[in-house]
């Protein structure tokens, strides 16, 4: 499943395609706090990267987690402007999966990693997109860990 957010303007965008994982442990799920809410392990695909390789390096940076990556569960668009980056379309891939063994501390200080209730967290999701993201992963039947 595929879902495209906001409204694409007459400008030139900058594309930037993402791979984030959703971890699901009991009735929780894992995701990152910053002073701008909350947003899902993962981030932008670097030249030359699976979507597997950059879910393992960000969830290390942002968590200090090895990670375990199932299935692909959708994806999405956003169109939107950021002050600090001016027109921008981040195309994102998501991933159901588990994070395994802390093996160091996140080397981002502003970034904390919690597992939480959607309910309790969905209002201060960054992201429209990703808040999705989550409903799409909850409402099917995966294995949880």
């Amino acid at each position: 499943m595929h879902k495209i957010f906001g409204i694409k303007e007459q400008e030139k965008y900058y594309d930037r395609p993402g791979a984030y994982i959703i971890p699901i442990r009991d009735d929780e799920i894992g995701v990152v706090e910053t002073p701008k809410g909350y947003f899902l392990l993962g981030g932008g695909v670097k030249t030359g990267e699976t979507h597997f390789q950059c879910i393992e390096r960000e969830c290390m940076e942002e968590a200090g987690y090895l990670v375990e990556i199932e299935d692909e569960i959708c994806s999405a668009e956003t169109y939107m402007f950021l002050p600090e980056l001016g027109y921008f379309h981040p195309i994102q891939t998501y991933y159901v999966g588990k994070l395994l063994n802390k093996v160091k501390e996140s080397v981002e200080p502003d970034h904390i990693f919690k597992y939480a209730k959607f309910e309790d967290i969905k209002d201060n999701i960054r992201l429209e997109m990703q808040r999705w993201a989550i409903e799409q992963a909850l409402s099917h039947e995966l294995p949880i860990t």
